[in-house]
């Protein structure tokens, strides 16, 4: 049966997509600009003001400089490095944490979670925190980056939303066919929760990619930089000098040009992760953030 729509109603449609694209548009244009810069012919684009929606002279010399920079490989490899082991490693303890939290019967469960909760608002601070990452020996290594990190509180009580919508029947059924609680959550529980444990995923590698205070805070030799703290240095600290292989006007062009391509290189490899993880996304976050 066809519902007919009133006049009203196509209006608001019509404001509310016309709102939307525009909203939309501002949001993109920003990352069109950049990309759009970063293909630019580096006199042309110095010389440029206002919008830009196309490259003005095509050219690659900008990327080209950008990888000739050992520093960006480097950071690149770090950063793969602290994204797989972190990612790996805050699924299983999240994933730890959230099934306990689950689990019916389970002793001190309440003031427990309340006390896990505190952390989301409360903490002993940065200096605190730098101490204990000395005393653990933690400070300039890899990972200081990925063992304080391995638990979000946020995450673990979404993914525990997720695992008490879980039938206990299929739990018990394996607990009387003798499995142990390891069983259960890695052959049970987890199968079945894909959807939000790719939620997860995107949640903590996007986290993960970003992430440059600390290391920058904790990290003191170069050669373990993140991309991020480099892509801080060519951007705040304008640090083009290994780059743009020269001074004067032109190497202030070429560097300008750098700063957007270095920014594209840095972003576009996260952006590919998101198509992936997209069908799982919405199901996931309301899986694990309404329980029936």
């Amino acid at each position: 049966m066809k519902v007919k729509i009133s006049r009203g109603e196509r209006i608001f449609h019509v404001v509310n997509y016309i709102i939307l694209t525009i909203v939309a548009l501002i949001c993109l244009y920003p990352m069109w600009f950049v990309a759009m810069a970063s293909f630019s012919d580096s006199s042309q684009l110095i010389a440029h003001s206002g919008f830009l929606l196309k490259p003005l002279g095509f050219n690659l010399q900008a990327y080209l400089k950008v990888f000739e920079n050992p520093m960006i490989l480097k950071g690149y490899a770090n950063t793969l490095f602290i994204l797989v082991a972190g990612v790996a490693l805050d699924l299983v303890m999240t994933a730890l944490a959230a099934y306990f939290f689950s689990r019916k019967g389970v002793m001190f469960k309440k003031p427990l979670m309340l006390f896990v909760l505190f952390t989301m608002f409360f903490s002993g601070g940065m200096i605190p925190f730098y101490l204990n990452l000395k005393d653990l020996h933690l400070i300039n290594s890899r990972w200081g980056l990925i063992i304080p990190f391995m638990i979000s509180t946020y995450n673990m009580i979404i993914l525990r939303t997720s695992f008490e919508s879980i039938p206990d029947s299929l739990t018990e059924a394996a607990r009387i066919d003798g499995a142990g609680h390891i069983t259960i959550l890695f052959k049970i529980i987890l199968p079945l929760s894909k959807a939000i444990m790719a939620v997860m995923v995107l949640y903590y590698g996007v986290s993960i990619w970003n992430a440059w205070f600390w290391a920058s805070a904790i990290l003191r030799d170069r050669e373990l930089y993140p991309l991020q703290v480099i892509l801080r240095e060519i951007l705040i600290s304008n640090d083009l000098q290994a780059m743009n292989g020269g001074a004067g006007a032109d190497a202030e062009a070429i560097a300008q040009s750098i700063k957007y391509a270095t920014i594209m290189v840095a972003t576009v490899p996260i952006l590919f992760v998101y198509p992936f993880l997209q069908k799982y996304f919405t199901k996931g976050v309301m899986i694990g953030a309404v329980k029936e």
